[in-house]
């Protein structure tokens, strides 16, 4: 307690005087201290011993210690050894500059390597490749272009290294013309059978789109390895070619290659897209052959592939694995119930999830979204947002969707604001999520200065949103217009189509459908079966039957969809026996039927007068095709009792609805006992129908009997 502070500082003083040591000037002894130190494990240790040194060591150890810089991104230390070595080496070799260039990249500090680059007296094709490949790994792909031409006009030979690096930028910046002309000076240095170009040249091909030439590259690979391999399953992937890429897959087992983790993941992601669980299955039996099955990458992929497949049982089995746990295989199982129906048991397992990562919360909430549980969805994004901050552009598109399926224009004007506080607005995705919300929630002026605000860098799915907006407007001769705005910016897509042909549907425009019929089949357009129904909606509605049955005719497949927009187009002329008909042969191919089919179907009965008919179709809904009848087949049922006079099965119709008789009804009701002058039953419907409406009520009477001497 009696110590003053100088004896304190003289202590300390003292005992720093005992630490300090003469640090060695023989450069031998110097050198087996930096390489003791290194052999320890302590590089900061064996460079301060080196930066305090007033001579040279061997180039060996200035080599090893950039090495061991660039490993450990340490830039400290890389500066203190490149002074070293300039300050006491009058002539550093050039190799050693190539290292110290090298270690800069690797740090991070390209200012660093390209001021050393430019004060170097003399180069070699190390320096360049060192300064290129630094360029090109710290994320400057037009610098690293840039660097090789410049050496390329020199006359520097370039090498595998320098041609790997070059490659690599140009498929960060998507340059094919660059890519091409990178390609030719290959051939022309001989080195096309390089498997390390061989598999940049597939990488930057595949990325740049070009998968054919991607695929011909790959295939002039004498012994494509494990790289090669892993890039062009990756690259069909990304294509949405997932067929080919587990092709590919399996082609590579076949050749012995050895997989990577990532390569197993990509053929597992290719079959989650393409729900190919058997394939699925197969892989994994490659997986445990190989002893890949409790790699994380790997585990983690088959768990989401089960669960993305229907194959939960499976996806459990490993989840239940001991070590297998953590938070991406716990959202695969989450997202599995989810996007199967199971939201329930899903939102239990994602309660009980130990940490939660902001695609868990998009999981769930997608989950949500995919079955219209729009209540349930609301309550768990505000849940979202009192627990956690993280929310990203999956989460907005997801919540947008969420009010436009609710029709929640507020809330999706806040999201709008939320967009553009927390920076959002640049994201295409979200905007597009923005444009569809504003369009289905009809507030076409919002969705117009969207629009025009997105400016150059919409693409087509902004104008697909924007075109159907009016298109629900019921503005299609405005959607017309705007499509052919749209031919100058970018081109459809079988989406475009299909909501333009439902507008010349809305409009009974059959000129400017068979136009657009026709645009897609001069421009190679692929009639899939959703635009087939499309096509034969509208056709069936402009009174082109004939046209109508042409196109349901040619399609190889028929699904539920495409049958209900012929039987609805054939209902709706007046074919109400041909309903009947095509409802037999629907019945013969095995497709089942919903609850469209007995729509069209109880139409073709009120247009036919087949009242008994009607009656059995619709008790057969519920009895045999297990079908709920909706507020549309009663509507059909009332309709069909009135129009043909069955008042007193109407009125026992009435009573047996599960439901109270909406407005619409009871007023068809009221106009059929007037007509039929059944007093009863009209009386009821008019007591009723003064109930909702007693402003502007409702009084029986029976209409007059014609004077037929006026007649």
């Amino acid at each position: 307690m009696g110590m003053n502070a100088a004896s304190i500082l003289n202590g300390l003083l003292q005992k720093n005087t005992r630490r300090t040591r003469t640090p060695p000037t023989n450069s031998i002894t110097i050198t087996n201290s930096i390489k003791d130190h290194l052999n320890s494990g302590s590089l900061k240790k064996a460079v301060s011993i080196l930066f305090a040194a007033p001579v040279p060591v061997p180039s060996y150890i200035y080599a090893r210690l950039f090495n061991l810089c660039s490993s450990s991104r340490a830039i400290v230390e890389a500066r203190k050894v490149e002074s070293h070595l300039v300050t006491f080496c009058e002539r550093p070799p050039i190799f050693l500059l190539n290292r110290a260039i090298e270690a800069y990249g690797k740090c991070g500090c390209l200012e660093d390597a390209r001021e050393l680059f430019e004060e170097m007296p003399h180069r070699d094709g190390g320096s360049w490749n060192a300064i290129i490949n630094a360029y090109s790994q710290g994320g400057c792909a037009e610098k690293a272009i840039s660097v090789f031409s410049r050496m390329n006009k020199l006359g520097v030979a370039a090498n595998e290294i320098t041609f790997a690096s070059v490659l690599g930028s140009c498929a960060v910046i998507l340059s094919l013309f660059l890519s091409r002309q990178v390609h030719g000076l290959i051939i022309r240095c001989g080195l096309c059978w390089n498997v390390i170009l061989g598999s940049s040249l597939v990488d930057v091909y595949g990325k740049c789109r070009i998968i054919g030439d991607a695929r011909r590259m790959f295939d002039e690979i004498p012994n494509p390895n494990a790289v090669s391999w892993n890039v062009i399953v990756r690259r069909y992937l990304e294509m949405g070619d997932e067929r080919e890429a587990i092709t590919m897959f399996f082609k590579m087992v076949e050749a012995n290659a050895r997989q990577l983790n990532f390569t197993f993941s990509n053929a597992l992601i290719a079959c989650s897209s393409i729900f190919a669980l058997k394939e699925g299955y197969q892989i994994h039996n490659v997986a445990i052959k190989v002893g890949f099955e409790e790699d994380t990458v790997v585990m983690n992929s088959l768990i989401n592939m089960y669960a993305k497949c229907g194959g939960l049982e499976g996806a459990c089995r490993l989840f239940d694995q001991p070590g297998s746990k953590n938070v991406i295989s716990w959202t695969s199982i989450v997202s599995g119930y989810a996007t199967s129906g199971r939201t329930a048991e899903a939102r239990e397992l994602f309660n009980k999830m130990p940490e939660r990562s902001v695609v868990s919360w998009n999981a769930m909430l997608a989950g949500y979204v995919k079955f219209l549980l729009w209540e349930e969805a609301l309550d768990f994004v505000f849940s979202m947002r009192k627990t956690t901050k993280d929310i990203d552009h999956v989460t907005l598109t997801l919540i947008l969707n969420v009010c436009a399926g609710s029709l929640d224009v507020e809330l999706g004007k806040q999201v709008h604001g939320f967009v553009y506080r927390h920076g959002f607005f640049s994201d295409l995705f979200v905007c597009n999520a923005l444009l569809d919300m504003y369009g289905k929630c009809r507030s076409l002026r919002y969705s117009r200065v969207l629009f025009f605000e997105m400016g150059h860098w919409r693409d087509r799915v902004s104008w697909n949103a924007f075109i159907g907006s009016y298109a629900r407007h019921h503005q299609s001769e405005v959607a017309m217009e705007m499509f052919r705005e749209m031919l100058w910016e970018t081109t459809p897509s079988e989406f475009t189509f299909g909501t333009l042909l439902a507008a010349c549907a809305n409009i009974f425009t059959l000129k400017q459908g068979k136009q657009i019929h026709g645009y897609m089949i001069r421009n190679g357009y692929e009639i899939d079966l959703v635009v087939r129904g499309a096509l034969v909606d509208m056709y069936s509605k402009c009174r082109s039957l004939e046209y109508a049955i042409k196109v349901f005719n040619e399609a190889v497949l028929h699904d539920v969809i495409l049958w209900n927009s012929m039987l609805l187009g054939c209902a709706h002329n007046g074919r109400g026996v041909d309903v009947l008909e095509l409802f037999g042969l629907m019945q013969e191919e095995g497709i089942k039927a919903d609850h469209v089919t007995f729509q069209g179907i109880l139409l073709a009965c009120i247009g036919e007068g087949f009242v008994d008919h009607g009656r059995q179709y619709f008790n057969s809904m519920s009895d045999k095709f297990c079908i709920i009848p909706r507020l549309e087949h009663y509507e059909c049922m009332i309709e069909l009792f009135s129009r043909y006079g069955f008042i007193d099965e109407l009125e026992d119709f009435i009573k047996r609805m599960p439901f109270e008789p909406t407005v619409e009804m009871l007023t068809r009701v009221f106009d059929a006992c007037r007509e039929h002058e059944h007093s009863k039953l009209g009386e009821w419907a008019a007591q009723r129908l003064n109930e909702f409406k007693p402003l502007t009520p409702f009084q029986f009477e029976t209409l007059p009997e014609p004077d037929l001497g006026k007649l």
